[in-house]
């Protein structure tokens, strides 16, 4: 079941004030993930920061949503898809990546991923490559009037991605009835590294 919220009449100013409280915790939270990694402290050092952080957890839990955030739509027309695991600003998984549109109709994205998706040595988890891949082609084949979902993905990996600054990138090439096909890319510094192709498909219950 998807799950949409439907806030009403909530300002832009009240969304970005949200945005300002809960988008710097998100961020604080992904350099402790960071530092987790790649940390050498001593063992009570570590123990000493655990405790702190079981008590921050225990702080946060105080007050929460009953089950995941979903997304969240005000009167005002913003789409608050906060605990997505790519583009989430609320979830210290993601990135996040922001996606721009260009002139071409086309969708972009410039990003950095490091420790936390590292997979082979240096280089991003092929699973991290591919959860990037299916948003990017699924925010292209999508539109709020239009929503549609992953029918089937194929990816290309051409070589290993390395950690670091990424570039993504993906087009509608045709669309079919309730049927969207998309094609695109992810690169690294050295060019692209994983190439993708997917068929999105309007569900049923937003067919008119």
């Amino acid at each position: 079941m998807v799950q949409w919220t439907d806030l009403g009449d909530v300002s832009s100013a009240e969304v970005d004030r949200m945005r300002a409280v809960y988008e710097p915790l998100a961020g604080a939270v992904r350099e402790l993930v960071d530092a987790t990694i790649r940390t050498e402290v001593d063992a009570e050092t570590v123990a000493a920061v655990k405790a702190e952080i079981d008590a921050a957890t225990a702080r946060l839990r105080a007050v929460q949503c009953d089950g995941p955030f979903g997304v969240r739509f005000t009167a005002g027309g913003d789409r608050m898809a906060w605990g997505n695991p790519v583009i989430g600003i609320r979830n210290p998984v993601a990135p996040p990546l922001t996606i721009h549109q260009d002139s071409d109709g086309g969708v972009f994205t410039d990003f950095h991923l490091g420790a936390a998706y590292e997979g082979p040595p240096g280089h991003v988890h092929g699973g991290v490559s591919a959860l990037v891949l299916d948003h990017v082609l699924g925010e292209v084949a999508a539109n709020p009037e239009s929503p549609r979902f992953t029918g089937t993905i194929t990816l290309r990996y051409l070589r290993p991605t390395r950690l670091g600054r990424l570039h993504a990138e993906a087009r509608i090439t045709r669309t079919d009835g309730f049927k969207a096909y998309a094609t695109g890319h992810l690169a690294d510094d050295e060019g692209i590294t994983v190439e993708a192709e997917g068929v999105f498909i309007q569900p049923k219950w937003a067919r008119g």
